[in-house]
């Protein structure tokens, strides 16, 4: 990932997702600490402590002390020197500490350099993520099934996802002869023949393309006859590519 570039969406949707707290925050103090307390840095960094100052809540049920610490593994640069980030603004993606001033990122790369497009990009997917419609997580792919049209080329596949919630998602596939095959993503207990495909850089789409397999697991076609098997398996690598790859930079 290039600094100009930036998290890609699914970078993002990986820290939004698990981070309770999203913070805006500039450096105030750095810390070394002592190399039996701090355990072990990557190679190339440091773990310090850092005291920030607390710019913005971007998210949080409850609010903030106006400086927090944490802990975090800062670069060395070729002289073997700490990065200097003293009075550098961040978007950290935390969760609560041991005290109420501690907080504690939720990965290595936690701590982003704050910029307005990166935070205008994290404000969206904390948007997405809390609306009382969003899709749940996907945890697994369970049945699938296969119904062979009347007519050569003819058929659909339904597959049904297992989320985190046990809220019903399911993908639909659907062919038809002299015309191009679609599918589409339902969110509910009734599959929508008509749902569409989800577009890129959404909640929805990034909870497939980072979650599902990249082959139809065995174990989702066991009851099928085995043409059955085979038509829904193929069903499967066209929503996957459909989907494209996941995208992660981190």
């Amino acid at each position: 990932m290039s600094i100009a570039a930036g998290p890609s969406y699914s970078d993002l949707a990986d820290h939004v997702t698990m981070a309770p707290i999203v913070i805006r925050a500039q450096a105030r103090r750095v810390t070394t600490i002592e190399k039996d307390r701090a355990g072990i840095a990557p190679q190339g960094h440091m773990r310090v402590m850092i005291r920030a100052r607390v710019i913005a809540l971007i998210r949080g049920e409850s609010e903030v002390p106006p400086e927090i610490s944490y802990l975090a593994d800062l670069p060395l640069t070729t002289k073997g020197k700490l990065t200097k980030i003293t009075k550098q603004q961040f978007l950290l993606f935390v969760r609560p500490g041991n005290r109420p001033d501690f907080v504690q990122l939720v990965s290595r790369n936690a701590q982003m350099p704050w910029s307005a497009p990166l935070e205008q990009r994290v404000r969206a997917l904390v948007t997405e993520t809390l609306l009382p419609d969003s899709p749940p997580a996907v945890v697994a792919v369970g049945d699938a099934f296969h119904v062979p049209g009347t007519v050569e080329g003819e058929g659909e596949t339904q597959i049904f996802l297992k989320t985190s919630t046990g809220a019903p998602v399911s993908l639909s596939i659907i062919r038809r002869p002299g015309q191009p095959p679609h599918w589409g993503v339902s969110l509910g207990e009734v599959v929508d023949e008509t749902a569409a495909q989800p577009a890129r850089e959404t909640l929805l789409w990034y909870r497939l393309a980072c979650a599902l397999p990249g082959e139809l697991p065995s174990a989702s076609v066991r009851t099928l006859p085995f043409v059955d098997a085979q038509a829904a398996q193929r069903d499967y690598q066209l929503v996957m590519e459909g989907l494209g790859t996941c995208g992660r930079t981190l």
